[in-house]
């Protein structure tokens, strides 16, 4: 079965297993797991912070930025088909009292404007602004890059305006591999940033919330303890981190060359619409708009004949590649899809 439902169904190679077995361990808790430790040490490094903190899910670093960043009452601004937006559960505002303002971006792209435009007035009847969130890469918008040019003026803006910015950066690396900056010139125009090491960087689980200001840090760690994430022993799952961060990174960019040509190949297919060209990372969406087959029925007829895909609402479709998805596979893919559709 080819599996292009998600970077997230990753297994871990035989070398990660060998580096989890290994793993030296302690209780995190009490701050003594030494490959936690390692780990979060490097994160941070990485990213061009001073500290980081090691949690379970990628929603779980994005939600604790929040519920540190702000007070009850107040307001985030995220673009409107952003992770924290369609696929957290509504925890911002069940668990940090905080409601969200949606912005429309393009693919997933919010402009410094309309950042502005969403900040409220400081008046007595307006709800006060407390974060701007940025999505990169965007997942719903088909893995889109934020430009540094875009977040710089974005981040002149919060300035301005004295808000702090947080970056969830699930597929940070993505946008790394994809433009050869290092992950920290992207970081250094937040005040906090999270990366998941379970996507594409292949480790079973994981995710690091990372921070300059070690005080935030701090009172991160006491709400990861308040929504149940702190873990014991976490330093089996830490290594695999270790591991991803030391040889997952670069070859990221096979996953994206894997997206293109699957995006190309689509494209050859009549009953298909897609834009190669907005194809950036390892995400490629299409939609087949006018098919003798229901969405469901494609998937279902697609999984009867070796390939797993999502649909994501309407005729809109998803395939994402990784590491466990080969060359090889894509060639078998593409002939599987023009089989399927294109009957």
């Amino acid at each position: 079965m080819i599996d292009l439902r998600s970077d997230t169904i990753t297994l871990p190679t035989d070398a990660m297993r060998k580096a989890m077995a290994r793993a030296e361990v302690g209780d995190d808790v009490y701050g003594e797991d030494p490959t936690v430790n390692r780990l979060q040490e490097m994160a941070a490094a990485l990213l061009g912070k001073r500290a980081a903190l090691f949690v379970p899910s990628g929603t779980m670093a994005n939600q604790l930025a929040i519920r540190a960043h702000t007070q009850p009452g107040q307001e985030v601004i995220v673009e409107s088909t952003a992770h924290i937006v369609r696929y957290e559960q509504g925890a911002a505002g069940a668990l940090a009292g905080v409601q969200l303002h949606w912005v429309p971006g393009d693919r997933g792209i919010m402009t410094a404007d309309q950042v502005e435009t969403a900040i409220r007035p400081k008046d007595p009847y307006s709800i006060p602004t407390g974060l701007i969130c940025i999505e990169n890469t965007h997942n719903s918008g088909g893995g889109t890059i934020y430009s540094l040019s875009t977040i710089e003026k974005i981040r002149a803006i919060a300035t301005k305006h004295g808000i702090p910015m947080h970056l969830d950066g699930a597929r940070l690396f993505n946008a790394v591999a994809a433009t050869t900056l290092p992950p920290a010139t992207y970081a250094q125009h937040f005040e906090t940033v999270s990366f998941c090491l379970s996507k594409g960087l292949g480790a079973p689980a994981g995710s690091l919330l990372v921070s300059s200001d070690t005080q935030f840090i701090e009172r991160a760690r006491r709400f990861r303890r308040m929504y149940g994430g702190a873990m014991r022993q976490a330093g089996i799952l830490a290594a695999a981190g270790i591991y991803a961060l030391e040889h997952h990174v670069t070859r990221l960019r096979e996953d994206h060359d894997h997206a293109r040509k699957l995006a190309r190949a689509l494209y050859q297919i009549p009953s298909v619409r897609i834009a190669p060209q907005h194809v950036e990372t390892n995400i490629v969406m299409f939609e087949i708009p006018e098919h003798r087959l229901t969405p469901a029925e494609l998937v279902a007829q697609l999984k009867q004949h070796g390939v797993l895909i999502h649909t994501v609402g309407g005729h809109r479709f998803r395939a994402v590649t990784h590491l466990n998805v080969t060359a090889k596979q894509i060639d078998e893919a593409v002939e599987i899809f023009a089989r399927v559709i294109g009957s």
